[in-house]
């Protein structure tokens, strides 16, 4: 397999370390980087990591979000929705379209039914069965559904949880079927966990993968070693993706993971999918507290001068990726 590298043009100083030197002074020093274990990759304009606001479930929360990003100077490149492109209306889907078009902001809306909402029982098991894949052609078949008429209203990017949707979707934009500069994200919820995995879903057609947040920083060089592929972490992750919180470790993700998304999700949050007007409220406050998770995220990343290298506003394509080839 043939590596694609977008080189760093300039590299970032290394960051400094939590809780130093205050540590080195009691006799505690951390290690020393190895810079072996830094990402040799990049997004094509050069930055290493972006920012993404997930669970923004409409045209409502989506102000909110704007507004409150505003508010605090978060800067923001995606913005992403979990419930699916089934569960709003045209007109939604147009207001939010052109609201994010006017931000210079990449929206990405979700696919298609998922297994945990489908009438298979083996999800409902200890084991969880097939998880969010779509079971069967007519789950594939919605899916498609979904990408055709979402991108037909302008949205440039879809998120998909099966492997067989997202080939039949690259497949789908290579043949013109949905337009060409489509992007397509793998959900959290079947993120890869080793390099090989990574590198098939890179292959598939995946332009930016989510990764479980439990992943080590050795995971992530690890996976660096054999993709380029952008990754999408969250560095709070909601309870039902383990409820982790890694503020402390973002410049060292991005050291190890570039070019990384940083996503930033609430734990100890009510669930909201599928998303309806009786879930406003908490809808509305959860959009509005992961800005204010992403202003403390930046502002950490300031203060150990980790936060140069962030990609332009406006930036969301991924570079040139390795992919199957299409009649096998």
């Amino acid at each position: 397999m043939t590596l694609q590298r977008t080189p760093v043009t300039e590299p970032s100083p290394l960051p400094r370390q939590p809780g130093e030197p205050a540590l080195s002074t009691l006799g505690l020093a951390a290690p020393s980087p190895d810079p072996a274990d830094t990402s040799p990759h990049a997004f094509p304009d050069g930055g290493t990591w972006r920012v993404e606001i997930p669970s923004v479930e409409g045209p409502e929360a989506l102000g909110v979000v704007l507004k409150e990003s505003a508010r605090l100077d978060v800067p923001i490149h995606r913005i992403s929705q979990g419930s699916g492109v089934w569960m709003l209306s045209d007109a939604e889907i147009t207001e939010m379209v052109e609201t994010a078009a006017e931000r210079d902001i990449e929206l990405c809306l979700f696919t298609g039914p998922r297994g945990t909402w489908d009438t298979g029982a083996s999800v409902r098991t200890d084991s969880h069965g097939a998880g969010l894949r779509a079971r069967g052609r007519d789950a594939v078949a919605g899916c498609v559904e979904d990408a055709v008429r979402a991108t037909e209203l302008g949205v440039k990017c879809l998120l998909v949880a099966d492997e067989g949707v997202l080939w039949t979707l690259h497949r789908a934009r290579s043949a013109g079927i949905i337009p060409g500069g489509t992007t397509l994200k793998v959900s959290a919820l079947i993120g890869p966990v080793n390099p090989a995995s990574y590198a098939v879903y890179e292959r598939l057609g995946a332009d930016s993968l989510n990764v479980p947040s439990d992943l080590t920083p050795a995971h992530l060089t690890e996976i660096r070693r054999v993709s380029a592929a952008p990754m999408d972490l969250y560095v709070e992750a909601p309870d039902d993706l383990g409820g982790y919180v890694r503020m402390y470790e973002i410049g060292e993700l991005i050291r190890r993971g570039a070019p990384l998304y940083l996503k930033f999700g609430l734990a100890k949050a009510p669930g909201i999918y599928p998303y309806g007007a009786h879930l406003r409220d908490i809808t509305l406050d959860t959009a509005r507290e992961r800005v204010r998770r992403g202003r403390l995220a930046l502002d950490l990343l300031a203060r150990h001068g980790a936060d140069t290298g962030m990609s332009p506003l406006g930036s969301r394509l991924p570079g040139d990726l390795n992919r199957f080839p299409e009649g096998s």
